[in-house]
Formats: C-alpha cells, structure tokens, sequence
C-alpha cells in the first residue's frame, strides 16, 4: 500500500514538497458534510508533517450499483488529499482520492474515497478509510485505514484487506494545525422499494 509506505516511512519516497490543499466548495443545506484542511501529529512520523484536507458531501442514492440499483443512504461525493512530507530524508507524497461514502454522528464522521492519484499505480482505485472529528488543535482529530488499523491474518501472516464504504478507526491523530468541520445530518428516508433490492443484494 503506497500510502501506507509514505506515512509510516517504511521506503523512501519520490521527492515533493507539500502543496496546498484543493478548495472547499459550497454545499446544499440539509445534507452531511465534512470540510477543511489540517496538519496532524502521527505518533511514528512525530517530525514529519502530514496534511489531510477534506471536501465531502453526502449524495445519498446517487451511486446505483448491481444488487443496489438505487444506490446507498450513505453515498457522498468530494475529495480527500493526504500530503506526507519529511523533512530529515527531503522526501514526500501525495495522493487524491474521490469521495463515496459519507456518515456523521454529531461532530464526527466517517467517510471513504477511491484513491484517482498517485504516484504509484498500483493504489489507484484502492479504497481509504477516514474518520474526522471537529474542531481545531486541541480538539480535532483525524484517523485513516492504514498504518495502525485493518490488519487480518491469513494462514499465519499479516495481510491488509480491502477496506469497505465508510468503514474506518477511531480518529487516533491530533490536529495540530487547522481543522475540520463536521455537519451532522441524519439519515435519510430510503425510498420505496430500497428494502427489497437490499435484501437481494445481502444487506449487513
């Protein structure tokens, strides 16, 4: 996993200096949102600065898929950028990845997106995990699926699998700089017939 190399710095990296984060844009009233951009504290990166920024808004029944031809509750669109930079090897990342699913409880979110860019070809389409909690340094804080998290045993090694929509840890890194910005919307209604096609598809 790419990513997974760039923040725990297991190999090196190709060289890039961070760059901004991409513009939050305006979202419709009455739908769950997650925006902002921050610098956070990784316990096993404590000198490098690593940057999320986050553009999220839910889209609930826009994303049809075989089995769900209505989509999911939790659909959402938008975009996650993960910046990595470390300062004593000159060395940096980054990666974009498309927003697909979107949930709140109050002021934390989990949401996932499909990396579309990176530097290593094999992580595009891969899935990410994230979970936001609002508030600035001191009070926000941010997780993600690799790393610490999501790790199975297969015949007596550890292997990472895929990461499910919306499916993320608890958020374990501190915002040092920034923030997020949680807005809490409850589900919505499904529509008629949503159960059915569901059931078809093995709801869990």
């Amino acid at each position: 996993m790419a990513v997974l190399v760039g923040l725990t710095g297991s190999t090196p990296a190709a060289s890039a200096a961070p760059s901004g984060a991409a513009a939050v844009s305006k979202a419709p009233t009455g739908l769950a949102r997650v925006s902002g951009q921050a610098r956070v504290f990784y316990a096993y990166s404590p000198h490098d600065e690593i940057r999320f920024s986050v553009d999220a808004t839910a889209a609930p029944f826009s994303r049809p898929v075989g089995g769900l031809p209505q989509g999911m509750p939790t659909d959402a669109r938008g975009t996650v950028t993960v910046s990595h930079w470390s300062p004593g090897k000159g060395q940096g990342r980054r990666a974009e990845a498309a927003v697909d699913c979107l949930v709140t409880g109050g002021g934390t979110a989990t949401l996932s997106a499909r990396v579309t860019k990176s530097e290593d070809p094999d992580e595009i389409g891969e899935r990410l995990g994230f979970s936001v909690t609002s508030g600035g340094p001191g009070k926000g804080r941010i997780g993600f699926s690799w790393a610490v998290s999501n790790v199975d045993v297969v015949n007596g090694k550890a292997v990472f699998p895929h990461v499910g929509t919306c499916m993320a840890p608890a958020p374990f890194a501190a915002v040092t700089k920034g923030g997020f910005k949680v807005r809490h919307a409850e589900l919505p209604p499904l529509p008629t017939g949503w159960g059915k096609q569901a059931e078809g598809a093995g709801t869990r």
